[in-house]
């Protein structure tokens, strides 16, 4: 007899409910037939404990359109006055065995199976355990796994994990699990317990079955002292989550009592005492109960599973299969729903891929869009490029022949030039020639005189060099003013003619620095020149006496040049002045 929680309690009904409804036959509407729904009621309520309410149950099933004739329709019913009412304590294994009875016969398969019709039964009570709540019902390929190895270590076989991959594939392929009748095919075909005797195998489900159905944790032979004769009796000892029965043997006929526990309850070893050995000792609040095991490895088990229970009745918790089967179901739920979150973004981005898709095929039109019309762009550019070609040719041909007009040019330039550097070779000639002739102070004028030709000749160079900076200046000025074609092709030429207007520049500064020294060295003779002359007063009588022939050089003015016949800038106004009155005094003495 068990006590269960209201919801784990009605979850567990229904599916044993469930299997007993859909083996109730259909009229030809394809409905369940109310005296069928009443029958089935009538045996719920008694296997269940539940009080009868004919009343009740009459009025629900009234004849009229609003009968409960289908799933939909007797659920409000079976909730209302059965499930709910569900209170005391009943016989889990009479109740299943009663929906067993009404679904078996229809379902279960008539090929013959290596298990009897008992561990079937045992099997389809399992199955409602472990299974899914879902409907129609199902046990998912995880759960099968855990069935079959807890099996297989009762038998005491291998378990073949590579044999149950294979299988678990070919399973996954066609559907997401096994129904109960599958289930009980699969295990009684002998797939995964072959080489095991009937026996072996029925032995093995019923003690999955005790375990995980009716909570059995561990049970055995034990001796028990009684409490009024002392006396040491062998028996059948059962631990479940809340108790230890006791029975006669193992055929659980005779119970002998039972041992309550709770979280006060706590069990220790003794020593061995009165000839009795692997002692150990269960207190209660109102009793203390003294064990014998067989041996210390029962003893030490037995210590270990009543301990483990006490400590989950004290933590409120379920028995460990119970809670393992829960974790399993969450984490199950977990791994769906986040294999569904994945599903939903994998449909959202293919939503976005088709989206791109779109976006590709509008911007591929709008590129071979943009391509005609860069062909035909293309087209005119090239018509554009050729009428360009021609013209740049003619403006080419006009500048070679600029070109050559401006070498002409330069030819020229360098032959006056070169005139000009014989010109003054020809004056450094007539300067040694005056040098000979003069002494020190023929010396002084001397480099007096060739620093004036030097400063003469430097500003020339400067003046010409100038024109020369201003034309090509003004050539520039042209050239930038040409249209940008002009410039493009032009622009290696400026580059050439900057180049040489930057070398002309440096030989420009190169004159004005030869100028400088000129005038420094002109400061230098023109001292030697004052000191020479107190020495020479004599020597400028003959001068004057001969200056149709020979002038000396003296600083010239800055005032404008004048042209007489000894040559341009050859005197100043006020030298003339000088002259003028020296020749009126001459001519009146000789008068």
């Amino acid at each position: 007899m068990l006590i269960y929680s209201s919801t784990l309690q009605r979850e567990e009904l229904l599916k044993s409910i469930w299997h007993a409804f859909t083996a109730l036959d259909l009229d030809r509407s394809g409905k369940v037939s109310k005296s069928q729904l009443k029958v089935l009621s009538h045996n719920l309520c008694t296997v269940l404990n539940v009080p009868h309410d004919p009343v009740a149950l009459e009025e629900h099933f009234r004849d009229d359109d609003e009968g409960p004739v289908s799933n939909q329709g007797y659920m409000p019913y079976l909730n209302k006055f059965i499930l709910e009412k569900v209170q005391g304590n009943f016989d889990k294994v009479e109740f299943n065995r009663m929906c067993w009875t009404l679904c078996a016969k229809k379902n279960l398969s008539k090929s013959p199976l290596l298990i009897s019709d008992e561990d079937a039964f045992k099997v389809w009570v399992i199955f409602n355990f472990l299974s899914e709540d879902k409907y129609p019902l199902i046990i998912v390929p995880e759960e099968i796994e855990y069935l079959l190895k807890k099996i297989t270590e009762a038998m005491g076989a291998g378990w073949q994990q590579e044999q149950f991959d294979h299988y678990k594939i070919a399973l996954n392929t066609s559907r997401e699990g096994l129904s109960a009748w599958e289930l009980i095919d699969l295990i009684g075909s002998g797939q995964f317990s072959k080489g095991m005797d009937k026996q072996t195998v029925s032995m093995a489900i019923n003690e999955v079955f005790n375990e995980l159905i009716l909570d059995v944790l561990k049970q055995g032979y034990m001796l028990k002292k009684g409490h009024k004769r002392k006396n040491w009796m062998e028996r059948w000892f059962v631990l479940k989550p809340n108790s230890i029965s006791y029975y006669v043997s193992e055929d659980l006929k005779d119970k002998k009592g039972d041992i309550i526990l709770d979280g006060n309850c706590c069990v220790e070893a003794l020593p061995d005492k009165d000839g009795k050995k692997c002692l150990f000792l269960i207190k209660c609040l109102d009793k203390t109960f003294e064990i014998s095991a067989s041996d210390k490895k029962k003893k030490q088990e037995w210590i270990q599973a009543i301990q483990t229970t006490v400590n989950l009745l004290r933590a409120g918790s379920p028995p460990p299969h119970k809670e393992a089967r829960q974790k399993r179901k969450e984490l199950r739920q977990k791994l769906l729903a986040e294999q569904e979150e994945l599903e939903r973004q994998m449909k959202e981005l293919q939503a976005a891929n088709e989206n791109k898709q779109k976006e590709l095929e509008t911007v591929r039109k709008q590129l071979e869009a943009a391509a005609a019309r860069a062909a035909e762009e293309e087209k005119k550019r090239l018509q554009t490029q050729a009428e360009l070609q021609d013209r740049f040719s003619l403006e080419l041909e006009r500048e070679k022949m600029v070109r050559q007009k401006m070498e002409e040019q330069v030819a020229q330039k360098s032959s006056e030039l070169e005139q000009y550097l014989q010109r003054v070779r020809e004056l450094e000639e007539m300067y040694t020639q005056l040098q000979e002739a003069l002494e020190d102070e023929k010396q002084a004028r001397q480099d007096e005189e060739t620093v004036r030709k030097l400063q003469a000749r430097l500003l020339e160079e400067e003046s010409a060099k100038r024109a020369e900076l201003e034309k090509w200046h003004l050539q520039q000025q042209q050239t930038i003013e040409m249209t940008e074609a002009e410039k493009q092709e032009l622009e290696n030429q400026r580059m050439m003619k900057e180049q040489a207007l930057q070398v002309a520049m440096q030989q420009l500064k190169q004159l004005e620095l030869e100028r400088k020294e000129a005038l420094e060295q002109y400061e230098e003779v023109k001292k030697k020149l004052e000191t020479a002359a107190n020495n020479t007063k004599s020597w400028k009588d003959k001068v004057a006496h001969h200056e149709g022939l020979i002038r000396l050089i003296e600083p010239g003015s800055k005032n404008p040049h004048l042209i007489t016949n000894w040559g341009p800038a050859a005197f100043t106004e006020a030298e003339l002045e000088e002259r003028q009155r020296s020749w009126k005094g001459k001519k009146a003495t000789s008068e």
